[in-house]
C-alpha cells in the first residue's frame, strides 16, 4: 500500500514536529546536493529550526568567503594603487582649476577653454556681486530703520525736556509771586500809624459861656 497524503499544516505535537523537521531537513539537503551535482549549479540552502538554530550553511559561507578572497586577494594591492592614483588625479585637477580661477597656469589652455573659463568667472562674479548688493541693501534698510528710531527717540526727549522746562518756569513764577506778596505784607506792616484814641473827642476841655448878640 502506498503512503497516503498528509495535510500540510503545523504539527501541534512537539515531539512529532521535531522528528518531522529532522527527516524532511535531511531530505531537503539531499535534494539540494543532488541538484547542485546533476545540474552543476550553485545551491545555497538556509534552514532555521523553531529554536533559531542554523543548519548546514557553514560550508556554503566558507566557500563564499574563500571565493571572494581568491578573486580579490591577488589584486588587493593593485586595487588600492588604482584608487590612490584616481585620488591623486582628482587633487591635481582641483589644484589646476584653482590656479586657473586665479589667472595662473593658462599657457596650456586653448581659446575655447579660455572662453569657458571666462564664462565661469563672469558667472561667479555676477553671483558674488548679487550677494554683495543683497547684503548692502539689507544694511541700508537696517540703517534707515535705525535712523527713524533715533529720530523718534530724539523727538520724545525734546518733548520731555520742553515739558520739564515749562514746569520749572511755572514753579519759578509761583515762587516769585509768593515772594512779592510777602514783601508787600512786610512793607504794609512796617509803615507808621496813629492810634485811634488820639483822635477821639475830649470832653474835659473848659466850657466858655457864649454872650448873646444885641442889635443896635
Amino acid at each position: 500500500m502506498g503512503r497516503g497524503k498528509i495535510e500540510i499544516k503545523r504539527i501541534e505535537n512537539t515531539t512529532n514536529r521535531q522528528v518531522t523537521f529532522c527527516k524532511r531537513r535531511n531530505g531537503l539537503l539531499k535534494k539540494a546536493y543532488e541538484l547542485s551535482v546533476l545540474c552543476d549549479a550553485e545551491v545555497a540552502l538556509i534552514v532555521f529550526s523553531s529554536r533559531g538554530r542554523l543548519y548546514d550553511v557553514r560550508a556554503t559561507i566558507d566557500r563564499y568567503k574563500k571565493a571572494c578572497s581568491d578573486s580579490t586577494g591577488g589584486s588587493t594591492s593593485e586595487y588600492y594603487q588604482q584608487e590612490a592614483a584616481k585620488l591623486r588625479a582628482q587633487i591635481s585637477n582641483l589644484q589646476n582649476h584653482n590656479r586657473q580661477m586665479m589667472g595662473e597656469g593658462l599657457s596650456n589652455l586653448g581659446s575655447k577653454e579660455l572662453k569657458n573659463l571666462e564664462g565661469r568667472l563672469e558667472r561667479g562674479i555676477s553671483r558674488i556681486r548679487s550677494k554683495k548688493n543683497e547684503l548692502l541693501f539689507a544694511e541700508i534698510e537696517y540703517m534707515q530703520k535705525r535712523e527713524i528710531d533715533l529720530h523718534n527717540n530724539n523727538q520724545l526727549l525734546r518733548a520731555k525736556i520742553a515739558e520739564s522746562e515749562r514746569r520749572q518756569q511755572q514753579e519759578n513764577m509761583n515762587v516769585g509771586t509768593n515772594y512779592e506778596a510777602m514783601q508787600s505784607q512786610q512793607q504794609f506792616e512796617s509803615r507808621p500809624y496813629f492810634q485811634v484814641t488820639a483822635l477821639q473827642p475830649n470832653h474835659h476841655y473848659p466850657r466858655q459861656d457864649h454872650l448873646p448878640l444885641h442889635l443896635v
